[in-house]
Formats: C-alpha cells, structure tokens, sequence
C-alpha cells in the first residue's frame, strides 16, 4: 500500500459495498445442519454438548417452474329421486376458457412492461419448456388483460387529475400499420405526479395515454379534467393549450431547467463556449440550493427561493439579454441561449410555489421504461397494441413508484376482478392502496390445493 506524503493528510478509503450477509429478511431460509461425524468426546468422556454454531447464507434460486392446475366440480344426485342434482358453480376466471391463470398473465405483463422481454422472446422461454405458445397467443392475453384492467387505470387517472400540479411529457410508440407493411409513429402521454420531494401526501403515479399524434388536441384530450400547474418541457403544443379557453380552468406553464442547461452543456461540449460555462455555472448554484431544500415543506422552499434563488434567477435574466444582445439568433449559441428567453415566464414559476419543481426530470424517469420497452420490443401491433400498452405500463410503473411489487400486485388484482369486485370501491385496486395483506401471493403463499397423481389405477 502506498505511504502518503508527508505533511499530507492520509486517504480516505471507501469501503466497497457488497451484499454480503445482508440478504432480505423476507426471503424464506431453508435451513441445513452440517453435523460433525461423531459427537463422542475423543479422551472417551462420552457425549459433547452444543455449545453454539456458525450460520453462514448462500443465495439460491428455484427456475420458474410451470404446474397445471386442474380444476374439479364433482355432481352430487340423490339416489332416492331423480331431480335432484347439485354442482358448484365454475370458478370466475378474468379470461373465461382461456388456458392461462391470472398469475400466468401477470407474468407475461411484468415481463413485457417491467422487464422490457418482448412477447417473441417469452415463447422462446417457454419453448425451452415444452410449451408451445405462440407470440400471437400471449398477444391476445395482453390485451384481454389490459381491456379488463381499463377501468382501474382510469380511476388512477381521476386521482392524478384532482392534483394542483402535474408533470407531462411524451414519446414516441411505434405502431405496425396494417396493410401497409410499415410502421407508424404514435405517442404514449406521461401524466405525472409526483410530491414527494415536498413531502406531499398523495401517492405518486403515472398514467401513459395513447394516442397517434403530439398535438394541442392530443394534449388536451390527456388533460381534460384538470386544472392547475403543469410542469412540461418547451413543446409549443403546451403553450398553445395554456392559451385555450377551458372548461376546468387555465393552466399555469413551470418550464423546465433541466432542458436550458441540456442546451447549454450540449453547446459546451462541443465549442467550449465561455457563454455556456457561465450560463452553466449560474444554473448550478440555483441547483445547489433546491439539493438543501430536498424534503422540506412547500412554504419552507418558497421562502428560501424567494431569498437566495430570485436574486439569482434575476441576475441571469439580466446576464441572458445581455449575451442576446452581443450574439446573432442564428448562432449556435444564440439559438441555445432562446430557449431561456422563449420560456421565461415558465421558469420563474417554481419561485413563487413551494409545491413546484425546478425541472420536470420527475417525468422524464417514467419515460425511461417507455423507451427501454420501445427499443426490445420494437412496435406495438396496431393502436389497441399502444393504448395496452399504456395501460399496463401505467400500473407497472406507478407500483414501482410506490414500492410495490408488480407481479404481486397484478396477480391479486386480475384476482380480484372477476370475482365482482365493485365498481365502487376501484380505489382498493389502485397500485399504492396494495399491501403485504391485500395478496397472499406478496409473500409467495400459495392457495392449498389437492392434488393427485396423473396416472388413473
């Protein structure tokens, strides 16, 4: 090991961190114990007592086994009439004849929009198996599944809408355009809301909304119902919806920081501008400050803005009309510099509202998987394909946002609708309503079942 100068203060090491011993508790243990050959004292004094012992954990894994569940309805008749005949009525499956169980479906959905496995790539899993399942099969399970899941996501929609703010974005969704042999190009709206660097008390979630175009009345169509403060990016589509008249109320525009500084460092990076440098520089510490202001309360982080961050946001206005006024609009730099000049209004609102972010990176983590989905999967199969897509995706996500287990989750809802959940209480459906005593399936019990062997004597 290397000696450290002298006068010099010693390193630092950091110790590296690995998960060794600390796997979760919630994993079950199968215990073994390694018993020494002989017990007997070796001076002969006769039998040794147990006086401790050595636990060491190895993490093991049982491969995803596939079992058949047989469903029996035995017929019970009098023998004394002929009139009388009972059976028990056939268990309500979500997907009525169909072969797959819930659980089975809600591997295929998690697979697909958690783990991004295109459906191709699971039939060859289960090929591996013995199980001859075409792509096209699980297909049509996805969007059984995401018809009868619809009303859960709209629901989740109505809680999202009722916020005082949210996040949107979209991106782009490919989509196969029958009878032409191409692809078209849909979007997959992110509605957004987050609270929980304020310490908010409604549940993050995001709801992705399908439609085949990114304009004002797309934009509209995923807003409808809400009112409020909408963090977004510079899509003028967002500006020309916040000039419409609407029924719910106007929307107040939080522009995004996190966009301008893009534009400068992507203008630094390759020229080396003195001008990005100080723009970027400027950006920082008003970042430096909302790092302090992580967990505090809405009327907390006005206040701190209001004294340290405006005197800052004000000098950086009066420092971008000065480079303006030096460079040409059509200069790279002044083309990257008219995005803080087209927006300002938009980025100044977070100043006066505890309750805003300084940038809309909480939405641009929910478009991530979209992407990821996008890029193994390719394109959707038509546009129900993208508006499934949505759907499941938005209760993957949102569960994932709240520290739920998706497939868990997914099970003991597909569960629980068939069963005549009501409509009425969709509410015990949603993602953050879900808890370690909403499923048995979350702790991996399993429903007892009587089995019997294959072979008939």
């Amino acid at each position: 090991m290397a000696k450290a100068a002298i006068g010099s203060s010693p390193r630092t090491v950091t110790p590296i961190r690995r998960n060794l011993g600390r796997l979760p508790q919630e994993l079950p243990r199968i215990e073994r114990v390694v018993e020494p050959s002989s017990t007997l004292c070796p001076c002969g004094c006769g039998a040794m007592t147990r006086i401790g012992e050595d636990r060491a954990e190895r993490l093991d894994i049982v491969p995803a086994q596939f079992r058949v569940i047989v469903t029996i309805r035995p017929k019970y008749a009098c023998r004394i009439c002929s009139s009388a005949v009972v059976q028990a009525p056939a268990p309500a499956h979500l997907i009525e004849g169909a072969l797959p169980t819930e659980a089975l479906v809600a591997h295929v959905l998690v697979s697909k929009y958690a783990d991004h496995v295109p459906l191709y790539r699971q039939a060859q899993a289960y090929a591996r198996s013995g199980l001859d399942l075409h792509r096209a099969t699980l297909a049509d399970w996805v969007g059984k599944a995401a018809f009868h899941l619809q009303p859960v996501v709209d629901r989740m929609a109505q809680h999202l809408k009722r916020s005082s703010k949210l996040f949107l974005d979209e991106t782009t969704a490919p989509v196969l355009d029958p009878g032409r042999g191409k692809t078209k190009t849909g979007y997959l709206w992110a509605l957004v809301r987050d609270d929980r660097r304020w310490g908010g008390s409604d549940p993050p979630g995001v709801v992705y909304a399908y439609a085949p175009g990114r304009g004002t009345e797309q934009a509209e169509a995923v807003l409808r119902g809400f009112t409020g403060t909408l963090q977004v990016d510079g899509y003028a589509a967002y500006k020309a919806l916040a000039r419409r008249p609407r029924p719910e109320g106007p929307l107040v525009l939080a522009h995004c920081w996190a966009h301008g500084r893009r534009q400068l460092r992507e203008l630094f990076d390759r020229d080396g501008s003195a001008v990005a440098e100080e723009g970027l520089r400027r950006i920082a510490e008003l970042y430096a400050i909302e790092a302090e202001l992580k967990g505090s309360a809405p009327e907390a982080r006005r206040a701190v803005r209001q004294d340290r961050a405006k005197p800052l946001v004000e000098a950086f206005g009066a420092w971008l009309a000065g480079c303006r006024a030096k460079l040409s609009p059509k200069s790279r730099a002044g083309e990257k510099l008219a995005y803080f000049a087209n927006h300002w209004d938009g980025l100044r609102v977070y100043l006066e509202d505890g309750q805003v972010e300084i940038d809309s990176n909480a939405v641009g983590n929910t478009i991530r998987p979209i992407a990821l989905g996008r890029r193994n999967a390719l394109f959707a199969g038509h546009d129900e394909g993208g508006r499934a897509w949505g759907r499941i995706a938005s209760l993957i996500e949102t569960a994932k946002m709240n520290g739920v287990e998706p497939f868990a989750y997914l099970s003991a809802t597909r569960e629980a609708l068939p069963k005549g959940h009501p409509q009425s209480r969709l509410d015990e459906l949603l993602p953050w309503a879900f808890s370690s005593t909403s499923s048995r399936l979350r702790k991996g019990v399993q429903t007892p079942l009587t089995t019997r062997s294959s072979q008939h004597a």
